[in-house]
């Protein structure tokens, strides 16, 4: 028996058996989200989590440039650092050929299955990275470092990672949980007006489909919310991250495809494949996807008319567009149509709708009609406004 190794003695008889073979198999993951006031205390928490590991740090060049990317020193003053690279910002890098791009620059730097991928970004970076990491021997594991609203509160918890694709956003995409989230509030502070607003967006979400609480603590705190001001945002971050591991720990894999947390996310998905994946943030979308949830929601009498106007306020009050051609590239309706149609055609035929009911309450249904989408696009956008143009 070798003395610098371990015996392992399995028994497993010969089957015989004509019947089917049944295969089981179980996986649970595990990971902690830390919320911390500035870069310093991210490194540290995100040193604590590599536990000795070497890591990868990608990112894009806008993050580069900011203080943020100081973990990255951070990393290497620990002889923690195996590499870094930046790619350049925006939804139009979040494809296959960036992310083919990175598996070859892993493989350079020699990445081994117990290294760390470090994703340092906002939302494009932590989805493209992700799927990276899923995908570059057959998964290794990364750490989620957000840099914008929405990625904290958002796109850097749930392990649904991918890529774009020219027929539908995410097409291409995997199930691959963080190995830890770092949200370095501090981080925020760099956020102009627009990119706060979009990460609002998906705050907003979170409290219709499951919080009033939060609803009502973003109307009070809507202009410091905004601003990223502590504590308020801080608060957010919190309230919004626990709402989605909840949310998300029901059903980490979708198995099930109601999800509450697809709300305005049907039409949202089409209006940035229609718009190229740019001109509209990821939040803004979302935000007129829910304005279009709301107004057939209420059209279908399942909404209080006074709630419906009270939900429309807020992302008024916040800046968010709630109008087709409030939107910096306003597409026409046909082809947001057209848009959802191939939707339906990916999810075989279904296209659900999570539809707005009460605070904490929502409909998911499949029967919404091309109709109905239509009706909605039109009462919300101005008449006369030349649609499809800038």
């Amino acid at each position: 028996m070798a003395e610098n190794g371990y015996v392992v003695r399995d028994r497993i008889p010969l089957s015989t058996a004509p019947s089917a073979i049944e295969v089981t198999h179980q996986r649970k993951d595990s990971y902690r989200i830390h919320v911390v006031p500035d870069s310093s205390a991210a490194a540290e928490a995100l040193l604590e989590e590599l536990d000795g590991r070497r890591a990868a740090v990608i990112t894009d060049r806008t993050v580069a440039s900011l203080p943020a990317y100081e973990i990255t020193r951070a990393l290497d003053d620990s002889g923690l650092l195996l590499g870094a690279i930046a790619i350049a910002p925006g939804e139009r890098s979040k494809t296959l050929d960036t992310a083919y791009l990175l598996i070859d620059w892993l493989a350079q730097i020699g990445l081994a299955r117990r290294d760390v991928v470090v994703a340092l970004g906002g939302g494009m970076i932590l989805d493209t990275v992700g799927w990276v990491a899923s995908a570059y021997m057959r998964g290794v594991p990364y750490i989620n470092v957000p840099t914008t609203l929405l990625a904290q509160v958002d796109a850097a918890i749930g392990g649904k990672v991918a890529v774009d694709h020219n027929d539908a956003k995410n097409l291409v995409g995997a199930f691959h949980q963080p190995r830890a989230v770092v949200s370095c509030l501090e981080s925020l502070e760099t956020l102009d007006a627009r990119q706060a607003r979009a990460g609002l967006a998906e705050a907003v979400k979170k409290a219709i489909i499951a919080s009033p609480e939060l609803f009502e603590f973003i109307e009070r705190h809507a202009d410091d919310l905004v601003r990223c001001r502590p504590p308020a945002a801080e608060t957010l971050v919190r309230a919004a991250s626990t709402i989605k591991c909840e949310l998300v720990g029901r059903d980490p894999y979708e198995v099930d495809l109601r999800r509450p947390l697809n709300f305005g996310h049907t039409v949202g998905h089409a209006v940035e494949t229609t718009t190229g994946y740019g001109p509209v943030l990821h939040g803004e979308a979302v935000a007129f996807g829910m304005v279009v949830a709301v107004d057939i929601s209420r059209a279908r009498g399942l909404l209080a008319p006074a709630l419906a106007d009270r939900i429309i306020r807020l992302l008024t009050d916040l800046g968010l567009p709630v109008r087709l051609d409030r939107l910096r590239f306003v597409p026409p309706v046909d082809d947001v149509l057209a848009a959802l149609g191939k939707i339906r055609q990916i999810r075989d035929g279904s296209l659900r709708f999570v539809l707005p009911v009460e605070l904490g309450t929502t409909l998911i249904v499949d029967d919404v009609t091309e109709d109905e989408v239509r009706a909605a696009l039109l009462r919300n956008v101005a008449e006369g406004v030349p649609v499809g143009h800038r």
